[in-house]
Protein backbone atom coordinates (compact mmCIF):
# COMPACT_ATOMS: atom_id res chain seq x y z
CA UNK A 1 0.00 0.00 0.00
CA UNK A 2 1.15 3.74 -0.79
CA UNK A 3 0.10 6.61 1.11
CA UNK A 4 1.01 10.45 -0.37
CA UNK A 5 -0.84 12.54 2.11
CA UNK A 6 0.31 16.23 0.08
CA UNK A 7 -1.94 18.57 3.09
CA UNK A 8 -3.28 21.86 2.50
CA UNK A 9 -1.16 25.54 1.53
CA UNK A 10 2.06 25.73 2.65
CA UNK A 11 1.39 23.04 5.41
CA UNK A 12 3.75 20.02 5.21
CA UNK A 13 3.55 17.27 2.71
CA UNK A 14 4.44 13.87 4.17
CA UNK A 15 4.93 11.07 1.88
CA UNK A 16 5.54 7.68 2.72
CA UNK A 17 5.60 4.81 0.58
CA UNK A 18 6.24 1.03 0.84
CA UNK A 19 8.56 -0.25 -2.37
CA UNK A 20 10.89 -3.03 -3.81
CA UNK A 21 13.75 1.22 -4.72
CA UNK A 22 43.66 24.80 -5.87
CA UNK A 23 49.47 28.94 -4.85
CA UNK A 24 48.41 29.80 -1.04
CA UNK A 25 51.42 29.98 1.27
CA UNK A 26 52.38 27.05 3.95
CA UNK A 27 52.00 29.41 6.62
CA UNK A 28 48.89 30.81 4.82
CA UNK A 29 47.83 27.40 5.16
CA UNK A 30 48.51 26.16 8.93
CA UNK A 31 46.74 29.41 9.81
CA UNK A 32 43.35 28.78 7.91
CA UNK A 33 43.82 25.04 8.92
CA UNK A 34 44.08 26.02 12.96
CA UNK A 35 41.85 28.79 13.09
CA UNK A 36 38.97 26.80 11.23
CA UNK A 37 39.54 23.94 13.87
CA UNK A 38 39.78 26.03 16.90
CA UNK A 39 36.56 27.43 15.84
CA UNK A 40 34.44 24.68 15.11
CA UNK A 41 35.97 23.24 18.25
CA UNK A 42 35.05 27.00 20.61
CA UNK A 43 31.48 26.35 18.88
CA UNK A 44 30.91 22.93 19.90
CA UNK A 45 30.08 23.11 23.48
CA UNK A 46 26.33 21.71 23.77
CA UNK A 47 25.97 18.21 25.10
CA UNK A 48 22.72 17.34 23.79
CA UNK A 49 21.43 16.48 20.63
CA UNK A 50 22.27 19.09 17.57
CA UNK A 51 21.03 19.39 14.10
CA UNK A 52 23.77 19.99 12.14
CA UNK A 53 23.81 21.51 8.37
CA UNK A 54 26.20 20.73 6.09
CA UNK A 55 26.56 23.26 3.02
CA UNK A 56 29.23 22.39 0.15
CA UNK A 57 29.46 24.47 -3.14
CA UNK A 58 32.35 25.83 -5.22
CA UNK A 59 31.19 29.47 -3.04
CA UNK A 60 32.59 31.43 -5.75
CA UNK A 61 31.96 33.73 -4.51
CA UNK A 62 29.65 33.33 -1.94
CA UNK A 63 26.72 35.26 -2.07
CA UNK A 64 23.23 36.37 -0.77
CA UNK A 65 21.73 33.60 -2.05
CA UNK A 66 23.83 31.03 -0.72
CA UNK A 67 23.17 33.15 2.95
CA UNK A 68 19.94 33.45 2.58
CA UNK A 69 19.83 29.34 2.14
CA UNK A 70 21.26 29.04 4.92
CA UNK A 71 19.33 31.28 7.35
CA UNK A 72 16.36 30.08 6.21
CA UNK A 73 17.42 26.50 6.77
CA UNK A 74 18.76 27.49 10.15
CA UNK A 75 15.51 29.08 11.42
CA UNK A 76 12.63 26.10 9.68
CA UNK A 77 14.55 23.19 11.00
CA UNK A 78 16.54 24.33 14.25
CA UNK A 79 19.97 24.19 13.14
CA UNK A 80 22.70 25.23 15.34
CA UNK A 81 25.38 24.87 13.38
CA UNK A 82 25.93 25.12 9.75
CA UNK A 83 29.38 24.02 8.01
CA UNK A 84 29.91 25.84 4.92
CA UNK A 85 32.68 23.57 2.68
CA UNK A 86 34.02 25.15 -0.52
CA UNK A 87 34.89 22.44 -2.50
CA UNK A 88 38.56 21.92 -4.13
CA UNK A 89 37.82 19.55 -7.17
CA UNK A 90 34.51 19.05 -7.16
CA UNK A 91 33.12 16.44 -9.80
CA UNK A 92 30.71 18.12 -11.51
CA UNK A 93 32.97 21.63 -12.62
CA UNK A 94 36.50 20.16 -13.13
CA UNK A 95 36.36 21.80 -16.65
CA UNK A 96 35.31 24.92 -15.22
CA UNK A 97 38.06 27.40 -14.24
CA UNK A 98 37.77 28.10 -10.52
CA UNK A 99 39.74 30.93 -7.81
CA UNK A 100 42.03 29.52 -5.81
CA UNK A 101 40.58 27.71 -3.05
CA UNK A 102 42.52 30.08 -0.47
CA UNK A 103 40.18 33.04 -2.05
CA UNK A 104 37.09 31.21 -1.42
CA UNK A 105 37.64 30.22 1.62
CA UNK A 106 38.67 33.46 2.42
CA UNK A 107 35.27 34.83 1.37
CA UNK A 108 33.61 32.16 3.48
CA UNK A 109 34.99 33.17 6.02
CA UNK A 110 34.34 37.11 5.76
CA UNK A 111 30.61 36.28 4.90
CA UNK A 112 30.08 34.22 8.06
CA UNK A 113 32.06 36.15 10.42
CA UNK A 114 28.97 37.47 12.05
CA UNK A 115 26.96 34.19 12.54
CA UNK A 116 28.10 32.30 15.35
CA UNK A 117 26.61 29.55 13.82
CA UNK A 118 28.02 29.24 10.22
CA UNK A 119 31.04 27.69 9.95
CA UNK A 120 33.69 28.24 6.89
CA UNK A 121 35.36 24.33 6.99
CA UNK A 122 38.23 23.06 5.60
CA UNK A 123 36.79 19.45 4.94
CA UNK A 124 37.71 19.87 1.48
CA UNK A 125 40.39 21.83 1.33
CA UNK A 126 43.35 20.95 -0.93
CA UNK A 127 46.32 18.59 0.08
CA UNK A 128 50.14 19.72 -0.28
CA UNK A 129 52.27 17.37 -1.60
CA UNK A 130 55.73 17.62 0.63
CA UNK A 131 57.05 20.61 2.44
CA UNK A 132 55.92 22.60 -0.65
CA UNK A 133 52.91 24.59 -1.57
CA UNK A 134 52.03 22.33 -4.50
CA UNK A 135 48.74 20.55 -4.44
CA UNK A 136 49.14 16.92 -4.75
CA UNK A 137 48.49 16.08 -8.50
CA UNK A 138 46.70 12.77 -7.24
CA UNK A 139 44.08 14.25 -5.38
CA UNK A 140 40.80 12.60 -6.23
CA UNK A 141 37.52 14.86 -6.45
CA UNK A 142 35.52 16.28 -3.81
CA UNK A 143 32.44 13.87 -3.43
CA UNK A 144 29.88 14.31 -0.60
CA UNK A 145 29.30 11.19 0.59
CA UNK A 146 32.65 11.02 1.44
CA UNK A 147 32.47 14.69 3.45
CA UNK A 148 29.41 13.67 4.96
CA UNK A 149 31.22 10.08 6.40
CA UNK A 150 34.17 12.59 7.33
CA UNK A 151 31.74 15.32 9.28
CA UNK A 152 29.57 12.61 10.97
CA UNK A 153 33.34 11.20 12.66
CA UNK A 154 33.57 14.60 14.69
CA UNK A 155 29.89 14.93 15.56
CA UNK A 156 28.03 12.90 18.34
CA UNK A 157 25.88 9.63 17.83
CA UNK A 158 22.76 11.45 18.64
CA UNK A 159 23.63 14.48 16.54
CA UNK A 160 21.33 14.44 13.21
CA UNK A 161 22.67 15.99 10.14
CA UNK A 162 21.20 17.72 7.38
CA UNK A 163 22.48 18.56 3.75
CA UNK A 164 21.44 21.86 2.09
CA UNK A 165 21.52 22.33 -1.35
CA UNK A 166 19.41 24.07 -3.99
CA UNK A 167 16.38 22.37 -6.42
CA UNK A 168 18.57 23.01 -9.72
CA UNK A 169 21.26 20.77 -8.11
CA UNK A 170 18.96 18.63 -6.47
CA UNK A 171 17.59 17.86 -9.86
CA UNK A 172 20.77 16.02 -10.90
CA UNK A 173 21.28 13.94 -7.51
CA UNK A 174 20.82 10.56 -8.92
CA UNK A 175 24.31 11.12 -10.98
CA UNK A 176 26.09 11.85 -7.87
CA UNK A 177 28.84 9.61 -6.04
CA UNK A 178 26.81 6.79 -4.20
CA UNK A 179 23.71 9.12 -4.39
CA UNK A 180 21.60 6.48 -3.21
CA UNK A 181 24.38 5.81 0.04
CA UNK A 182 23.76 9.30 0.25
CA UNK A 183 20.56 9.50 1.40
CA UNK A 184 21.14 7.35 3.97
CA UNK A 185 23.50 9.20 5.83
CA UNK A 186 21.83 12.43 6.18
CA UNK A 187 18.51 14.24 5.58
CA UNK A 188 17.95 16.70 3.08
CA UNK A 189 16.85 20.33 3.08
CA UNK A 190 16.34 21.90 -0.70
CA UNK A 191 15.66 25.55 -1.23
CA UNK A 192 12.81 24.88 -4.17
CA UNK A 193 12.17 26.99 -7.26
CA UNK A 194 9.08 28.16 -9.04
CA UNK A 195 8.16 25.56 -11.49
CA UNK A 196 9.31 22.25 -9.73
CA UNK A 197 6.65 19.98 -8.38
CA UNK A 198 6.40 17.45 -5.53
CA UNK A 199 6.76 15.29 -8.12
CA UNK A 200 9.68 16.33 -9.87
CA UNK A 201 11.25 15.84 -6.67
CA UNK A 202 10.55 12.53 -6.25
CA UNK A 203 11.48 11.80 -9.58
CA UNK A 204 14.48 13.21 -9.48
CA UNK A 205 15.92 10.37 -6.70
CA UNK A 206 17.89 7.24 -7.54
CA UNK A 207 16.23 4.64 -8.94
CA UNK A 208 16.18 2.69 -6.13
CA UNK A 209 14.60 4.95 -3.84
CA UNK A 210 12.24 6.60 -6.74
CA UNK A 211 8.28 6.12 -6.21
CA UNK A 212 6.28 4.57 -9.06
CA UNK A 213 5.09 6.58 -11.72
CA UNK A 214 1.66 5.65 -10.89
CA UNK A 215 2.46 6.79 -7.50
CA UNK A 216 3.96 10.21 -8.19
CA UNK A 217 1.68 11.28 -11.21
CA UNK A 218 -0.95 12.58 -9.02
CA UNK A 219 1.38 14.94 -7.56
CA UNK A 220 2.43 16.94 -10.78
CA UNK A 221 1.23 20.13 -10.56
CA UNK A 222 1.61 19.82 -6.68
CA UNK A 223 4.16 22.88 -5.43
CA UNK A 224 7.62 21.76 -4.28
CA UNK A 225 6.76 22.08 -0.34
CA UNK A 226 7.23 20.06 2.65
CA UNK A 227 8.45 17.32 3.70
CA UNK A 228 9.06 14.18 1.33
CA UNK A 229 9.53 11.27 3.47
CA UNK A 230 10.54 7.94 1.85
CA UNK A 231 12.11 4.64 2.77
CA UNK A 232 15.77 5.85 2.60
CA UNK A 233 14.84 8.98 1.76
CA UNK A 234 13.85 12.32 4.12
CA UNK A 235 13.79 15.12 1.98
CA UNK A 236 12.34 18.63 3.41
CA UNK A 237 11.49 21.25 1.06
CA UNK A 238 11.79 25.40 1.31
CA UNK A 239 10.04 27.42 -0.27
CA UNK A 240 11.73 29.91 -3.21
CA UNK A 241 14.00 32.69 -1.19
CA UNK A 242 13.81 35.08 -4.36
CA UNK A 243 17.97 35.84 -4.57
CA UNK A 244 18.91 36.53 -7.42
CA UNK A 245 22.70 36.48 -6.99
CA UNK A 246 24.67 34.09 -9.44
CA UNK A 247 28.19 33.53 -10.17
CA UNK A 248 27.55 34.94 -13.45
CA UNK A 249 26.10 38.12 -12.48
CA UNK A 250 28.70 38.62 -9.94
CA UNK A 251 31.40 38.33 -12.57
CA UNK A 252 29.22 40.85 -15.21
CA UNK A 253 29.21 43.37 -12.34
CA UNK A 254 32.78 43.40 -11.70
CA UNK A 255 33.00 43.52 -15.55
CA UNK A 256 30.75 46.48 -15.92
CA UNK A 257 32.42 47.99 -12.63
CA UNK A 258 29.16 48.06 -11.41
CA UNK A 259 28.56 47.65 -7.15
CA UNK A 260 28.34 44.21 -5.58
CA UNK A 261 26.21 45.05 -2.59
CA UNK A 262 23.17 43.18 -3.94
CA UNK A 263 25.06 40.03 -4.78
CA UNK A 264 27.04 39.65 -1.90
CA UNK A 265 28.43 40.77 1.81
CA UNK A 266 30.49 44.61 1.92
CA UNK A 267 33.42 42.35 3.36
CA UNK A 268 33.13 40.14 0.02
CA UNK A 269 32.93 43.06 -1.82
CA UNK A 270 35.84 44.79 -0.42
CA UNK A 271 37.94 41.61 -0.95
CA UNK A 272 37.41 40.65 -5.01
CA UNK A 273 37.86 44.47 -5.42
CA UNK A 274 41.04 44.48 -3.16
CA UNK A 275 42.18 41.05 -4.64
CA UNK A 276 41.21 42.06 -8.43
CA UNK A 277 39.40 38.64 -8.23
CA UNK A 278 36.56 37.83 -11.72
CA UNK A 279 38.78 40.22 -14.16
Amino acid sequence: MTEWAPGDGNSARRITASRTMRGESAGLRYGLASWAANLETSRDSQSHLMNIGLFGGTFDPVHRGHMALAQAAREQYKLHRIHFVPANLPPHKQRQPLSPFVHRFAMLALATAQEKAFIPSLLEAPKESGAGTRKDPAEKPNYTIDTVRRLKQSLKGSDKLFLLIGMDAFADIAKWHQSEALFGECEFIVASRPGYSLADVANALPEKLRPRPEVTRPFHKQPAAGDLVLPGATIHLMGDLRQPASATAIRQAVAAGKPLGRFVDAAVAEYIGKMELYK
